[in-house]
């Protein structure tokens, strides 16, 4: 089992980092706000982990002008999507393989 947990992504352990990957793999983009009401925390806690998953390139934040309001937008990049994949498949092979015990 050991084996198993060491495939796991650090970076992906903690629940917000996962929630902000989870929600970007099914959607184009996603602006802050939205993202904030679905992860249901501050905007300091989102911030801080988008900067982390940034840092990683797992996610693209691009901010622009919409009419006179900024908005930020978060986008899964290539190598996040894989980071990404690769954690649930780690997790998932490891719920398998403590079923089987």
């Amino acid at each position: 089992m050991k084996t198993l947990i060491d495939k796991f992504n650090r970076v992906l352990e903690n629940r917000v980092r996962l929630g902000i990957m989870s929600l970007l793999a099914v959607t184009d983009a996603m602006d802050f706000n939205t993202m904030k009401r679905h992860l249901d925390v501050t905007d300091g806690n989102l911030a801080t982990h988008v900067a982390v998953l940034e840092s990683n390139r797992y996610v693209r934040v691009r901010k622009e002008f919409v009419g006179r309001k900024p908005q930020t937008t978060y986008e899964i990049t290539p190598t996040g999507r894989q980071a990404f994949a690769s954690h649930i498949n780690a997790l998932e092979q490891f719920i398998r393989e403590s079923r089987k015990e």
